[in-house]
């Protein structure tokens, strides 16, 4: 990418002409960060995903219950936790996805109140069918950085989160 395609570089430009001595480090690093993200989701995972007749959060639900191992069940709030989502937001997914019949709500047995999100076999075929070619799409995406680069690209984003 040159640097005049960089919409980031663009706007911190034009904000250094129209008010010279502002601090635009962080909006220039993190404008960059914002565009990796709208690109990696519009250019790669989205596709993808709408192949499968999903939406992004529901993706991320079902990878969510995935990742959690047998018996790939999660408490509603233990969800939308690892999600980073709104407990109300929370509710009408998991009715898309059960409607879709990647889910299905179970009694939780520790809590009569309570219900647990348990993905079913076809939910859990389809994440595992789609986990290995979005680490694809992501390793593709960081490959202009060596091993080393990347490594530490990887501990400052993590310093830059822990910060926050």
């Amino acid at each position: 990418m040159t640097r005049d395609q960089d919409r980031a570089a663009r706007a911190v430009a034009q904000w250094r002409r129209e008010m010279p001595g502002l601090p635009l480090e962080g909006m220039e690093i993190l404008g960059r960060i914002a565009e990796i993200s709208l690109r990696v989701a519009r250019d790669m995972t989205e596709p993808l995903i709408a192949a499968h007749g999903l939406q992004r959060p529901e993706l991320d639900a079902l990878l969510t219950l995935r990742r959690a191992g047998p018996p790939y069940r999660l408490t509603p709030t233990q969800l939308y936790d690892a999600m980073m989502m709104s407990s109300g937001g929370m509710t009408s997914l998991i009715d898309r996805l059960e409607r879709g019949g990647w889910v299905a709500r179970t009694p939780n047995p520790e809590d009569r109140r309570g219900t647990l999100v348990t993905l079913t076999e076809a939910g859990r075929a389809l994440s595992e069918a789609l986990v290995p070619q979005i680490a694809a799409q992501q390793t593709r995406a960081v490959a202009a950085l060596n091993p080393a680069e990347r490594k530490m690209l990887a501990e400052l984003l993590r310093k830059l989160l822990a910060a926050l």
